[in-house]
């Protein structure tokens, strides 16, 4: 899932996640992407910190409050690259944080880091 209010942002992630043979569910905010999460249960959630209305800090820490989501995996994704930017994603229990403009490679790095953490975790239970 891809959480973003830019237009170009969703259809980038989109684009270079589909071509690399993921499904994708898109949301413009954290309150669309809320009421999707619930529908389609994503394995891998990208949200943009800075949203109106609910921002990516919000929405992520929703996300983890809810035991059916916890383990998700949230990504930020931002243009800022502070340190207090990083540490406040992590306070909010998010997995990792990327800098926009993401690359392609980097995106699906995120991906495959997070689904072979996933299946080991699963494997292990």
């Amino acid at each position: 899932m891809v959480i973003d209010d830019s237009n170009t942002i969703r259809r980038s992630a989109e684009i270079f996640l589909m071509q690399a043979g993921c499904q994708v569910i898109l949301a413009e905010n954290g309150f669309d992407a809320l009421a999707k999460i619930a529908d389609h249960q994503p394995d891998v959630i990208f949200v943009d910190i800075m949203m109106p209305r609910l921002d990516g800090y919000q929405t992520c820490a929703l996300i983890k409050k809810n035991g059916r989501h916890k383990a998700t995996p949230v990504i930020m994704l931002s243009s800022k690259d502070s340190l207090f930017d990083r540490a406040r994603g992590r306070m909010v229990g998010s997995d990792e944080y990327l800098t926009k403009p993401f690359s392609k490679d980097s995106l699906l790095k995120a991906v495959e880091a997070h689904l072979a953490n996933a299946s080991q975790q699963q494997s292990a239970a």
